[in-house]
C-alpha cells in the first residue's frame, strides 16, 4: 500500500485540472486516486473524458488514463476515496464556494486554485515564500465549518506572481506606490491558439475582474492575523495601480513595474536582497519548492518568455531589466509561469506545505 496521500482533483478535465495531473506525476508525497468533473465527464476513463482535449506539451500519464471519471456533485462519494482534494472546478463564485465548503465539512481539506474564496476572511490565500504564517487561520475557519481535519486554502491570482514576491524581497525598503502593466498569456484564460484563434497576431487590453484582483491580491499577502476577530486584515500599503493585457503567447505572464520606495535603495542593495530571498519552501526543502526563488537577468533583452518561463520547472520568479525611473524610483519587468507557479503548481507547493505544517494527513 503506497505510503503517498490520496489526492482529488475536482475539475480534472479542465486545462488547470491537466496541469495538476502533469505536475502530480511521480510526486514523492501524493498520488492521483480520484478525479472528478462535471456529470457529462462522469463515468467515462479520464481519458475518454478528456478526449482531444490534452492540453498539456507532455504526454498525459499513464496512470490516470484508466481512472473512472466520478461526479464532482456527488461530494461525499468522493470525499470518501481521498486524503484531500485540489479544487480546479468551472463554475459559478457562488457554487465553487458552497462546493469547496460541502468538501471542507466531510473533514476533506480543499487546495483551490480558485478564486471564489480569496477574500472569505477566515481562508488562508497564501504565496508560501511570503506569507506560510497565514495557514493558522484555518483553526478559526475550523470553528466556523464546525470541522476537526476540513477546511479551504487558496492561492492567489496568477497575474501577481511575477511582481509581489519581487516586492516582499524589498520590503525593508518599504514601497508605497507600485505601477503594474501585466502582459499575459492566452492559457491563463484556459485557451490555446487553436480554441482562440482571433488572438493570433493580437492583443485585447481587457481581462475581466482581473485589474481588481493584481491591486488587491498581494495586499491581502502582505496582511495578518487578527487573532480577536479570527480573520486576515490586509495591509493598507503600497498603493498598487493595474492595467492587464492579454497577448499572444501560450504560457508566461509578464509584468512591467514602477516602484516608489520611502527608503533610498541602491541598484546593488535591490538585487542582493532578491539574490538572498527565501521562504519556507526553501528552508524545508519542499519538493516543488524553487532552490533560487528569484533569478535576475542581467541581459537587456531579459526575461524572456521563449527563453525563461520555465526557469525552476516553472516555479521560479524572472526579474530584469532593472533601473532608476525619472517618475518612479526604479522600474523592472518580472515574468512568471501563469499555469505552474501562477496556478496548479502554485496550489501544489500550498499543499505540500500544508503537510509539512500538519495540516494535511492521511484520513
Amino acid at each position: 500500500m503506497s505510503e503517498k496521500l490520496k489526492v482529488g482533483i475536482l475539475g480534472g478535465t479542465g486545462m488547470v485540472g491537466q496541469r495538476f495531473i502533469s505536475l502530480l506525476e511521480n510526486h514523492p508525497w501524493f498520488e492521483v486516486t480520484t478525479i472528478a468533473a462535471s456529470p457529462r465527464s462522469a463515468g467515462k476513463t479520464y481519458e475518454e473524458a478528456v478526449g482531444g482535449r490534452w492540453k498539456m506539451d507532455t504526454p498525459m500519464p499513464e496512470a490516470v488514463k484508466n481512472i473512472v471519471v466520478m461526479n464532482v456533485n456527488e461530494v461525499e462519494k468522493v470525499a470518501a476515496e481521498v486524503d484531500f482534494v485540489f479544487s480546479a472546478v468551472d463554475m459559478t463564485k457562488d457554487e465553487i464556494k458552497a462546493i469547496e465548503d460541502a468538501y471542507a465539512k466531510t473533514e476533506t481539506p480543499v487546495v483551490s486554485n480558485n478564486s471564489a474564496h480569496r477574500w472569505t476572511p477566515d481562508v488562508p490565500m497564501v504565496v508560501p515564500e511570503v506569507n506560510p504564517e497565514h495557514m493558522e487561520v484555518i483553526k478559526y475557519q475550523k470553528e466556523r465549518l464546525g470541522t476537526t481535519r476540513g477546511f479551504v486554502a487558496v492561492k492567489p491570482n496568477c497575474s501577481i506572481q511575477s511582481y509581489a514576491p519581487v516586492l516582499t524581497a524589498w520590503k525593508e525598503f518599504e514601497p508605497y506606490e507600485v505601477v503594474a502593466t501585466t502582459y499575459q498569456a492566452i492559457s491563463g484564460a484556459g485557451k490555446t491558439f487553436n480554441e482562440w484563434p482571433e488572438m493570433v497576431g493580437n492583443i485585447i487590453p481587457y481581462i475581466g475582474g482581473e485589474e481588481e484582483k493584481s491591486e488587491k491580491e498581494p495586499l491581502r499577502i502582505w496582511g495578518h492575523i487578527d487573532h480577536e476577530k479570527k480573520c486576515i486584515v490586509p495591509a493598507e500599503s503600497p498603493v498598487i495601480t493595474c492595467q492587464c493585457i492579454r497577448v499572444p503567447v501560450l504560457n508566461g505572464h509578464t509584468a512591467a513595474v514602477f516602484v516608489k520606495f520611502k527608503k533610498n535603495p541602491t541598484k546593488e542593495q535591490l538585487l542582493e536582497a532578491l539574490k538572498n530571498f527565501r521562504g519556507v519552501p526553501q528552508e524545508l526543502e519542499l519538493p516543488s519548492a524553487p532552490k533560487q526563488f528569484i533569478q535576475y537577468l542581467e541581459e537587456d533583452n531579459r526575461p524572456q518568455v521563449a527563453l525563461d518561463v520555465n526557469y525552476e520547472n516553472g516555479m521560479g520568479v524572472n526579474v530584469g531589466r532593472l533601473r532608476e525611473d525619472t517618475v518612479y524610483d526604479w522600474k523592472f519587468v518580472g515574468l512568471s509561469h501563469n499555469t505552474v507557479r501562477g496556478a496548479a503548481g502554485g496550489a501544489v507547493l500550498c499543499a505540500e506545505l500544508l503537510k509539512a505544517q500538519g495540516y494535511i494527513t492521511k484520513k
